[in-house]
């Protein structure tokens, strides 16, 4: 289920919205390290899809600038940041989107990032400037719905499958928990919550198949 044996080409047609975000991911990445200092600068930084920075509450809320709860989805800093949640992705996204289709896939990752988002613009300090930004509260929205499987819908997994997910969900949830204070604990946990409520309707009338 998570083992991919796929050429380059095989893994574009069977899950191009996997692979459509990966390349919105590293496009994002490369055009901030080559023109965020150049003259598209600004463009990248206030108008377009490089919206990460949330400021104080207010900014949002007063100025209408909702959508810097999604466009953070497809933002990192740093290439570890990058590795991490597209390999993450390319692991635990295929099944994922076989299982459910691309439009429910696309739901899938985007609510759980959005309500992630969500989730740490309303809890979080508001005393205090917010910075958030990368895929981290989708990828955990991914784990949420593998998790609801493996709570409440079993029989869409095989048992080695639901120990691989197990064993990822706690190293992935401890260390939200023992990592630099610059990881966004909320947005992982809320996140994680998000895909767990989102799969039961997902999954709905959906059998194994993967």
């Amino acid at each position: 289920m998570f083992i991919r044996h796929e050429d380059f080409k095989t893994f574009t047609r069977l899950y191009p919205i996997v692979t459509t975000i990966l390349a919105i991911n590293l496009a994002i990445f490369l055009l901030h390290a080559l023109f965020v200092s150049g003259p598209l600068g600004p463009i990248l930084n206030l108008n377009a899809f490089f919206n990460l920075i949330v400021g104080h509450h207010y900014s949002v809320a007063v100025n209408n600038e909702w959508w810097r709860l999604i466009t953070p989805i497809f933002v990192h800093f740093g290439l570890s940041h990058l590795f991490f949640n597209c390999f993450s992705l390319f692991l635990f996204g295929p099944a994922l989107e076989r299982m459910l289709g691309k439009i429910k896939f696309i739901v899938a990752f985007l609510g759980s990032g959005i309500l992630a988002n969500v989730g740490t613009f309303f809890f979080s300090d508001w005393g205090f400037n917010v910075i958030f930004y990368g895929a981290s509260g989708a990828i955990f929205g991914l784990f949420g719905f593998y998790l609801y499987m493996v709570a409440i819908r079993r029989d869409l997994m095989s048992k080695n499958d639901m120990n691989i997910v197990m064993v990822i969900l706690v190293i992935s949830v401890l260390f939200t928990f023992f990592s630099p204070a610059s990881v966004d604990v909320l947005g992982h946990l809320f996140g994680l919550l998000a895909g767990f409520i989102l799969a039961p309707v997902s999954l709905y009338n959906i059998h194994r198949g993967v």
